[in-house]
């Protein structure tokens, strides 16, 4: 067996090597979408992404015969393990050539790592947080990614469950079609029932009171998601900074709030599928492909449902029948009547009832796995 040797990433060059090895594993991919580097080198700095204000990290390349054939990151969150009290670490980031020993070996590094810092648990991908990008496909090969949703050949799952990890749970997206939801009988009743019963106002995001608006989303985010499995807060620092990086593709129309007599209960953020115009990119924002972001807009044809709360008080209400209805209705009005409402956890009934009400075709599922370490 040709050695097979792990490197843990230490310098700004390795760190350009973990990012840019990802290239080498979908070079024949149609379906895959290069991520920005700069976001990726924005992303993994520890200095820098306040995820790593409550969280650790150590990011490894497999190497063999010189040639990169793997990497992993292995990752302690605090925050997870406060709320949680789970004793569980993660692993994220992982690509590996269709190697079952190369893989063994990035796992043992990970696993390693997370027992010398008295975890039990390794569960993954996450890059790096429940937050960000989670999950491994598991089910949907023949598409691409919608914005900020994860992508992997398929017998990445066969190296995890060969290593002996099981699944942890899995989550769902969802495939909507304009005249599916518009012709639901049943939501364009439960929805005006709703509205007449509660006198919901929906609001969307005013760019000019971009502070204040934040703010709302704030209180909502991490109220209506922390009874839901495996979920961490954002802070504020997380908030503002995912904030400010998604600003600039932010379409107002479809960031929307809900009030009922003054009082926020609801927030939902859309945003259109730029991993359309992305793919063309190869990773590369400058110096000319940010121009495609405004000329290539109206070839974009997938709105990605991204979050949906309602604060628990006022769930059970139908109001997010409502939301459902305004978010199909805008997008049309911007030429989209293709969308995907992702992740969703498997056992979130309430939300997988919406999307069946709705039509959705659960059309992809992502993977959580994990092993006793």
């Amino acid at each position: 067996m040709e050695n097979i040797t792990i490197k843990k990433v230490i310098t700004k060059s390795d760190l350009n090597t973990f990012i840019k090895c990802q290239w080498n594993f979908y070079k024949n991919d149609p379906y895959w979408v290069p991520p920005l580097i700069m976001e990726r080198k924005h992303l993994l700095d520890k200095k820098k992404n306040p995820f790593f204000k409550t969280a650790e990290a150590e990011y490894f390349l497999a190497e063999r015969n010189g040639k990169v054939v793997g990497r992993i990151a292995a990752i302690k969150n605090d925050l997870h393990l406060k709320i949680h009290n789970d004793n569980t670490g993660f692993f994220g980031f992982f690509e590996c050539v269709n190697d079952q020993n190369v893989a063994n070996a990035l796992f043992d590094t990970a696993k390693k790592w997370l027992q010398d810092k008295g975890l039990t648990a390794m569960r993954g991908p996450a890059n790096p947080s429940s937050n960000d990008e989670y999950g491994m496909l598991y089910k949907g090969f023949d598409d691409s990614p919608r914005i900020l949703m994860t992508y992997n050949p398929e017998y990445y799952n066969e190296l995890c469950e060969n290593y002996g990890m099981e699944k942890a749970k899995d989550l769902l997206a969802y495939k909507l079609e304009n005249h599916k939801v518009m012709s639901s009988e049943k939501l364009k009743r439960v929805q005006q029932i709703s509205r007449d019963r509660y006198r919901i106002k929906i609001t969307q995001l005013d760019m000019k009171n971009f502070k204040d608006e934040l703010d709302k989303v704030k209180f909502v985010y991490n109220k209506a998601w922390a009874p839901n499995w495996g979920f961490v807060p954002l802070t504020d620092d997380q908030i503002d900074a995912m904030a400010k990086d998604l600003k600039p593709l932010a379409e107002p129309s479809l960031v929307l709030f809900g009030e009922i007599d003054n009082q926020l209960v609801g927030f939902a953020l859309v945003m259109l599928d730029y991993n359309q115009i992305f793919k063309s990119m190869n990773g590369r924002l400058f110096p000319f492909n940010f121009i495609k972001l405004y000329t290539q807009k109206k070839k974009i044809t997938y709105a990605r449902i991204i979050t949906l709360g309602i604060i628990p008080e006022h769930q059970k209400k139908g109001l997010d029948a409502v939301f459902y209805w305004e978010i199909v209705n805008r997008a049309h009005k911007l030429g989209i009547d293709l969308g995907e409402a992702s992740w969703i956890l498997e056992d979130n009934d309430m939300m997988n009832r919406g999307a069946i009400m709705m039509g959705g075709d659960p059309y992809k599922t992502y993977r959580l796995w994990e092993i006793k370490i």
